[in-house]
């Protein structure tokens, strides 16, 4: 996917700084597959907007501040991005095998067909893609 290119379809919403935004976020989420026609990677997305939303607000998003969700269609593709105004780069990293934590970003990289950041001032954004096949509508 070329991300320079326009997106057919675009939904964001806003969030502040607390743990109880991760089900809205996720509920945001699932409305707009649902109106986008998107059922086949519904729950991939759904667990990588949980993931990435939880990752912010434990690592990204400073005091005072909040976090946005992005989702974006392209042809045959959904993008799910979480921008942060915090500093770091977050990177998958080994979890200990006792924690009850540390595994989000490894969980996005195996169910998402690519993910990556992108730098942006203040902060950053993680971002994750899926493909929806021919249909689009898979």
């Amino acid at each position: 996917m070329n991300v320079e290119s326009q997106p057919a379809l675009l939904r964001e919403r806003l969030y502040p700084r607390s743990r109880q935004t991760v089900r809205p976020a996720r509920e945001f989420a699932a409305e707009t597959l649902y109106a986008w026609g998107v059922e086949g990677r519904r729950d991939d997305v759904l667990l990588c907007v949980s993931e990435l939303a939880t990752n912010a607000l434990l690592h990204g998003v400073p005091p005072g501040r909040g976090y946005r969700l992005r989702l974006l269609r392209f042809e045959g593709v959904v993008r799910v991005e979480v921008h942060d105004s915090g500093g770091g780069l977050p990177r998958v990293g080994e979890a200990d095998p006792g924690a009850v934590g540390g595994r989000g970003l490894l969980i996005v990289a195996v169910v998402a067909d690519r993910w990556g950041v992108g730098a942006r001032v203040p902060g950053k954004v993680v971002w994750c893609e899926f493909g929806l096949g021919a249909g689009g509508a898979q």
